[in-house]
């Protein structure tokens, strides 16, 4: 099983600092500095959205040249190797991938070296609101980004240190194994007496 982060919508308050956080993190890594997560209402409740490290990773079966691939017990999506076709982010059933157009930090600016500026004055941007599948930017290289857990810092997911409330976790292999045996232990504890009877006589059938 692979490692993911979960949210708790009963603790969120929709504050969006993790999303803050992870941008300014992956900054600083010269990654996208698009946020991995998302905070997103439903009703009342608040909660991040973000890559479920799927172990079948549709994402990964359908990118055209492997920029995706399981490792480390999650879903690594290597930025330099992504065409920005999309493809991911399409199947993904959390909506968990979003292109995004911003400039890694320690990216050379290919176009302000090879196209002069004023070639690109009359190619109009698209709207900040525009969705992100189908918005374009002259001479801005999009590529896929999702949740990498922030694997590459010894302290962990970012959006996890940061919260206020606590309502984000990691969840590993084994901590889903003891959730799972806690909830079974207490799903006897308050079983009717009629269920214990039912279970001696089948055992002794």
């Amino acid at each position: 099983m692979n490692r993911f982060v979960i949210a708790d919508p009963q603790l969120c308050i929709g504050c969006n600092t993790c999303m803050a956080a992870c941008s300014e993190t992956h900054k600083v890594q010269g990654l996208q500095v698009y946020p991995r997560l998302k905070v997103v209402k439903i009703g009342e409740l608040t909660a991040p959205m973000l890559c479920h490290q799927c172990d079948d990773a549709p994402c990964a079966r359908v990118c055209p040249v492997n920029a995706i691939t399981h490792e480390n017990n999650m879903i690594v999506l290597n930025e330099s190797l992504c065409i920005g076709c999309k493809l991911c982010g399409l199947v993904c059933p959390f909506g968990a991938i979003t292109p995004s157009g911003s400039k890694p930090v320690d990216m050379p600016d290919f176009f302000e070296q090879y196209v002069p500026k004023e070639r690109l004055l009359d190619v109009p941007d698209s709207l900040p609101t525009m969705n992100p599948f189908l918005a374009w930017n002259a001479g801005i290289r999009n590529v896929a980004v999702k949740c990498d857990l922030c694997d590459f810092s010894d302290e962990g997911p970012a959006c996890i240190n940061v919260c206020p409330t606590d309502a984000l976790h990691l969840v590993e292999e084994n901590q889903l194994e003891n959730e799972s045996a806690k909830r079974r232990n207490a799903s006897i504890d308050v079983m009717p007496p009629e269920f214990d009877i039912f279970i001696s006589r089948q055992e002794n059938t």
